[in-house]
């Protein structure tokens, strides 16, 4: 039997999870992973597409998720802002935003990192609101941009994450706090199938029925033709504060966003490490193994 390493890493979880199927196994993986220490998952907006409430239904759907792993009442979920930034300049405050700010702040705790699932929209409130913070020891992860160069983008454009909040974006990016970068078209590769979801989470208890059988209905709900995988594109996020080595980085010079969603060069900010590749094949195996374990231990 392995001894575990009883050393953590301090990690807040940001996530716009009853967008769509992805965010669940994001949140559920960090909370099954013993070296991070999650001091709070916070439920953040979606925008307005499909509703005026998409707060709100990330707050439920991590209501879900904390029943399904027995752990209510066990992990902070302080919400976040109800809606995007109004402009670059004036924050959205919230209790979600406070808990970045206090964990930032603390002296005694060693690093940060703040990820990303969704909208910037906190991160950059926090920012606004306590602009010191930008040179404490916080990194931000974010899932969130579209591809640089002349790769080319397959979706709406902008880009989701970003499209939901470009003001909060841009205020981000311009604070000169540490970034790493995950865009659309790496974290679109990590795909499983459903032949996968049947084999690797289904078996282990309702927590794995759950989240296999969520990833069939939001595909049967939103893609007008059959399909059988879905992009797990927010689990990088967990698989770098895991292990921050799981990637390929490269070094971005300054940028910040067009209103139509492009980059363009900046003036501001710092440079940005986006990430290029991750390695799949450890983020999932991880997850599935951490999956299957709790499954044993809980039925």
């Amino acid at each position: 039997m392995i001894v575990a390493d009883p050393r953590t890493r301090r990690v807040i979880v940001n996530s716009d999870v009853k967008n769509e199927a992805d965010d669940q196994f994001a949140v559920v993986h960090a909370l099954l992973s013993p070296t991070l220490d999650v001091r709070g998952v916070i439920p953040a907006h979606f925008g307005t597409r499909r509703g005026d409430d998409s707060l709100a239904e990330s707050a439920r759907e991590l209501d879900v998720l904390l029943r399904l792993l027995g752990r209510t009442g066990t992990v902070p979920i302080p919400p976040g802002a109800p809606h995007a930034l109004a402009d670059e300049a004036t924050p959205v405050d919230s209790p979600g935003a406070r808990l970045i700010i206090d964990e930032a702040r603390r002296s005694d705790a060693g690093p940060l990192f703040v990820a990303f699932l969704g909208p910037l929209t906190d991160m950059a409130s926090a920012l606004l609101l306590a602009p010191d913070i930008a040179d404490r020891d916080v990194t931000v992860i974010w899932i969130g941009g579209p591809p640089y160069g002349d790769i080319e983008s397959v979706g709406a454009w902008p880009e989701f994450n970003l499209g939901n909040d470009i003001a909060a974006a841009n205020v981000v990016f311009d604070s000169g706090i540490t970034l790493w970068q995950v865009p659309s078209n790496v974290y679109r590769l990590v795909n499983v199938s459903y032949a996968e979801l049947r084999r690797r989470v289904e078996p282990h208890g309702e927590l794995g029925r759950y989240l296999a059988q969520q990833v069939v209905d939001y595909n049967t709900a939103h893609h007008k033709v059959a399909v059988e995988s879905r992009s797990l594109g927010d689990s990088p996020a967990i698989a770098l504060m895991l292990e921050p080595w799981c990637a390929q980085f490269r070094r971005q010079d300054p940028v910040r966003f067009a209103a139509g969603g492009s980059y363009e060069p900046s003036l501001r900010g710092g440079p940005v490490r986006v990430v290029e590749q991750v390695d799949t094949r450890f983020l999932l195996e991880d997850m599935f193994a951490k999956l299957e374990e709790f499954g044993a231990a809980h039925t």
